[in-house]
C-alpha cells in the first residue's frame, strides 16, 4: 500500500506542476485518448478540444499511463465502429522487448500463465511446453538494451529519410519512456495509407521477403558480390547491401564468419584476400555462390530494423502522449530532433523527478544509473535513494517504499 500511494503522490506532484508542458497532439480535436487509472482501468474514448483541456485533465485525474490515438476521427467519443476514421499518422515503435542482446538473459524475465514453464531473455511467441501465449513479464530497462534499442532506430532514420524520402522536419521522434524510441510520421502523403500499405512499408523496413540474389548476387555467372566497375548500385536494399557486404568483410573476424556456419577453410580464404576482395568487389577462387550468398543474407538481418510490426500496421492505434509518465519506470516520453539521437541520453533526459530523496526496501536490483550517478546492484538491502531511482524500482516491482 504504501508503494502504490508513494507512486501516486509522486505522479500527482508531477502532473500538478508540470501538466501544462504535455505536448498535445496535431490536431487534438480528432483523436481518441485513452487513461490507465492506478486502479489498473482503462478510460478511453476521451475527446479534448484544446490543450488546456488535457492539461485539466491530467491534473484531476492523473493517470499510470497516457495515450492518444495514431488515428484522426470525425467522432473520437463514438464507439469504434462509429467514429468515422478520416487518416492515421505512420507510427515505428523501437522496443528492446524485440532486440535479442546479451544482457536480456539476465534480467529479463517470462514465465507462462497457463502451465508455470519460466525463462529468461527475449519472450517466445508460444510456450515451448504447453504452447500457450499469456505470459507474465519482467523486463529491466538497461543501458546495452536502449542502446540497440537507439542503433536501430538510427538505421529506421536512414531508411525513412534516404529510401523513402521523408525530410527530417516530417518525423518526430521520442524517447518512450521505457525501453525504446518511437518515430512518428505525420505527413499527410501517408495518412490515408491503410494497413496493407503500411505492412509493405514494415516488410520493407524489416527486409522481409527481401532476395539478396536480385540485388547484389550474380546467380547466372555464380560469381558475387557484383562487380560494378563505375556505377555503385546507389539506391534502395541493393546499396545497403553493397555497403554492408563491404563494412562486414573490412570489420568481420574469424568468429564472426564462423557464427555464419562457414568452414573454416573458407573463413581463411576470405580473410587471406579481404584486401582484393574489397577492392574489386567480386568472388574469389574457393568462395562460391552460396557462400556469398549465406554471407550476403546475415548481411541483410544486420542492416534490416528490428520494430514493432503490430504498431505500425494499426491504424487506430493509441500511442503513449509526450510529456507523460511511464507507470512501469516514472521515466517520462520525450520529444527531441532526430538529427540529435546520438547525443540523448534517456536515463538522464529522460527523468521527470529530479528532486528529493525516498528510502526503499529493493528485493533484487541490477546495477543502473539514473542521471549521472550509478547504484546498485542490490540484493534484499534498505537504501536512500533519489526519487527517480527510489520510483524506477518501484514501478519495475523491483522494491517497496519504507519512507
Amino acid at each position: 500500500m504504501k508503494s502504490s500511494q508513494f507512486v501516486n503522490r509522486v505522479f500527482r506532484e508531477y502532473y500538478g506542476n508540470e501538466a501544462y508542458k504535455v505536448t498535445a497532439p496535431s490536431m487534438i480535436e480528432k483523436r481518441e485518448f485513452g487513461f490507465i487509472s492506478f486502479d489498473n482501468i482503462m478510460v478511453r474514448h476521451k475527446m479534448f478540444l484544446n490543450e488546456k483541456d488535457l492539461s485539466s485533465f491530467l491534473k484531476d485525474f492523473v493517470p499510470s499511463d497516457a495515450y492518444y490515438s495514431c488515428a484522426y476521427y470525425a467522432d473520437p467519443q463514438a464507439d469504434m465502429d462509429k467514429k468515422g476514421w478520416l487518416g492515421a499518422d505512420l507510427i515505428f515503435d523501437i522496443d528492446a522487448d524485440h532486440i535479442p542482446t546479451p544482457c536480456d538473459k539476465v534480467h529479463d524475465e517470462w514465465i507462462c500463465g497457463a502451465c508455470g514453464f519460466a525463462g529468461k531473455g527475449v519472450m517466445p511467441e508460444k510456450c515451448p511446453v504447453c504452447g500457450k501465449e499469456k505470459f507474465e513479464v519482467s523486463t529491466w530497462p538497461c543501458e546495452v538494451c536502449l542502446e540497440s534499442a537507439k542503433e536501430e532506430t538510427v538505421k529506421l532514420l536512414d531508411i525513412l529519410t534516404c529510401d523513402f524520402g521523408f525530410a527530417e522536419k516530417e518525423m518526430r521522434m521520442f524517447f518512450s519512456g521505457h525501453r525504446g524510441y518511437h518515430v512518428h510520421l505525420e505527413s499527410e502523403i501517408v495518412q490515408t495509407l491503410d494497413s496493407v500499405a503500411r505492412k509493405e512499408i514494415v516488410d520493407y523496413c524489416c527486409g522481409l521477403g527481401l532476395d539478396v540474389s536480385f540485388h547484389i548476387l550474380n546467380e547466372k555467372t555464380r560469381e558475387a558480390p557484383h562487380s560494378h566497375s563505375s556505377v555503385i548500385r546507389d539506391l534502395g536494399w541493393s546499396k545497403r547491401l553493397t555497403l554492408g557486404l563491404q563494412n562486414f568483410i573490412l570489420t568481420a573476424e574469424e568468429d564472426d564468419f564462423r557464427k555464419i556456419g562457414l568452414r573454416r577453410d573458407i573463413v581463411e580464404t576470405i580473410l587471406r584476400n579481404k584486401g582484393s576482395i574489397l577492392k574489386n568487389r567480386r568472388s574469389v577462387k574457393g568462395v562460391g555462390f552460396e557462400t556469398w550468398k549465406k554471407i550476403t543474407e546475415h548481411v541483410a538481418k544486420l542492416e534490416s530494423v528490428n520494430i514493432d510490426t503490430v504498431v505500425t500496421t494499426d491504424i487506430h492505434r493509441l500511442i503513449r502522449l509526450a510529456g507523460t509518465l511511464h507507470g512501469k519506470t516514472g521515466f517520462k516520453k520525450v520529444e527531441f530532433l532526430a538529427s540529435a539521437i546520438d547525443y540523448f541520453d534517456p536515463f538522464k533526459d529522460g527523468i521527470a523527478i529530479k528532486k528529493g530523496t525516498a528510502t526503499v526496501f529493493v528485493f533484487n536490483s541490477p546495477k543502473f544509473r539514473t542521471g549521472d550517478e550509478t547504484f546498485g546492484p542490490y540484493k534484499n538491502q534498505k537504501v536512500e535513494l533519489p526519487i527517480a531511482a527510489a520510483l524506477l524500482l518501484v514501478c519495475k516491482e523491483r522494491a517497496e517504499i519504507i519512507e
